[in-house]
Parts: structure tokens; C-alpha cells; sequence
């Protein structure tokens, strides 16, 4: 599938997850006749927020596979950078760490989460979190801008790996470092368990190898890259489908090969 294609069926998935969110008879489905997205569950792999400071649950949709800004070393008065900032749940969590003197934006691509985070710092009446319209793989910003970078499960929805990750190293300063919460996979999967898997985790889910990630992470300039976190993620016993090869479905369900939640962070030098 074309990057243009990914992204307009990422964009039309996630709008309506959007609008779901206050009209809850609207389907999520978006993927036309074919219907793929029918079976997946985008809540399964989050994590609970509920006892974090700055969570506001009408910015919660369930949408995330981490939570990075548990290891993200924000500090007062940084400028922070949400990727794929959804409704705002990460961004507002981050504004509890930054406090009046910092600044936290979010840049979206889905005009209807847009929408909906812009309304949900209203009624907060935060000053300081701004959203902005942007495709990661061309953030809008200046070079050097921000202090940290952070992202919940956006990334492995990303088609191009290499010039995301550029471009969070080119509006990093000099210093600065990100921290992001996203999908991989480990072990060799067959075409068909693969596609049933990520359909599960999202329809188009595009996750790397937990390898090739890590390098593409090195690759594009980063130094001191750490994973903070792992965890497997839980696929329910359907998924693997019918007519698998038994070896691999047993591979899948002791955790030789399977989908893993990876929170990692590195530094721009």
C-alpha cells in the first residue's frame, strides 16, 4: 500500500474514533467494503492513566500503548512536543510536569481530533498547550524548538520510520532528547498472521522489527538510546486465524514471536 494511502486510512480511522467519542452510534470502521478494521480493539494495549496528575478522562480514547511520559524526564518550564497528540491526553499530562512556565504542543492530523483536543484544553483553561495541524513526517517547526519530544503508539503508524525520526532530531535542540511509546514486533510471522495481528492493533499498524527500530533510531543521529520498557502485548486467541502453521501459532502464544509495547528514548547531542 502506498504512504498516501496509509495515511488518509489512518486519518479517516482515527477522525472517527474522534467522532465516536461524543456520538458513540457512529461506526469506526474505515476501510470501506473490505471492513478490516471490524475486528480490532484499539483500547486493548493502553495503559491506565487514572492515577497520573493532569488526566482529564475526555482526553482519554484509549489510544495509546505506554505511557512515555513516565520516563520522559520533563522537568518545569520545558517546551514539549506531543506527536500524534489526539485528543490531548498526553499533552496534559505533560502540562502537569512543565507547569505555567513551560509550553506543550500537540500536532495532529485528524482535524476531528484536533477538534476535540483544542475543546478539551479549553474547558481546562490551559494558556500554555497549544495544537497544531502536521504530519510528522514534516513537523512544522523551525529547527532546535523543543526540549522534549514525546509519542504514545503514533509512530509505528508512520510509513516512512527513517524521515520521522529525522525530523524529531532536526526540531530537537541541541540537548534534547525524546522519549515515545510505540508497537514492534519480534520472531518471523507469516504474511497472514502478521496482517491479522496488526489489523488487531489498529488496521494499518506498519510495526518494525524490534531491531530495525532500535537502528533506525541510531541511524537518523540519536545517541544514548534506551529502552526504559517492554511489555508483550496480549492478542486474543482468535487472531492467529484459521489454517496456521501449528509450529508458528505456538511460537506466537509462548512469546518467541508476538507484538511488543517498547517505551524508548534517546538523545539529540
Amino acid at each position: 500500500m502506498e504512504a498516501k494511502n496509509i495515511k488518509d486510512i489512518v486519518r479517516e480511522k482515527y477522525s472517527r474514533i474522534a467522532q465516536k467519542a461524543d456520538d458513540p452510534s457512529i461506526s469506526e470502521s474505515c476501510c470501506g467494503s473490505t471492513d478490516c478494521c471490524s475486528d480490532s480493539d484499539y483500547t486493548v494495549f493502553s495503559e491506565s492513566y487514572d492515577n497520573l496528575e493532569g488526566y482529564n478522562p475526555d482526553a482519554d480514547l484509549g489510544l495509546g500503548c505506554g505511557i512515555p511520559t513516565e520516563f520522559a524526564k520533563i522537568k518545569e518550564g520545558d517546551t514539549v512536543l506531543d506527536l500524534g497528540s489526539g485528543a490531548g491526553n498526553d499533552c496534559f499530562i505533560v502540562r502537569s510536569l512543565v507547569g505555567e512556565t513551560g509550553r506543550v504542543t500537540g500536532i495532529d492530523f485528524s482535524d476531528d481530533m484536533l477538534k476535540k483536543a483544542v475543546e478539551n484544553a479549553r474547558k481546562l483553561g490551559y494558556a500554555n498547550v497549544f495544537f497544531v495541524k502536521g504530519d510528522i513526517e514534516q513537523i512544522p517547526f523551525p529547527d532546535g524548538q523543543f526540549d522534549v519530544i514525546v509519542s504514545n503508539c503514533v509512530l509505528n503508524l508512520v510509513p516512512d520510520k527513517i524521515k520521522a525520526f529525522s525530523e524529531i532530531f532536526r526540531v530537537l535542540k541541541p540537548g534534547g532528547h525524546f522519549c515515545v511509546s510505540d508497537v514492534v514486533v519480534e520472531g518471523e510471522m507469516s504474511e497472514k498472521l502478521r496482517v491479522n495481528a496488526e489489523m488487531y492493533a489498529g488496521c494499518v499498524s506498519g510495526a518494525m522489527q524490534y531491531n530495525d527500530y532500535l537502528g533506525v533510531i541510531s541511524q537518523t543521529g540519536f545517541e544514548q538510546v534506551q529502552v526504559h520498557k517492554k511489555r508483550r502485548l496480549a492478542v486474543p486467541d482468535h487472531i492467529p486465524g484459521e489454517n496456521m502453521d501449528i509450529a508458528e501459532i505456538k511460537k506466537f502464544k509462548t512469546g518467541i514471536t508476538g507484538l511488543f509495547s517498547i517505551t524508548v528514548g534517546a538523545v539529540r547531542l
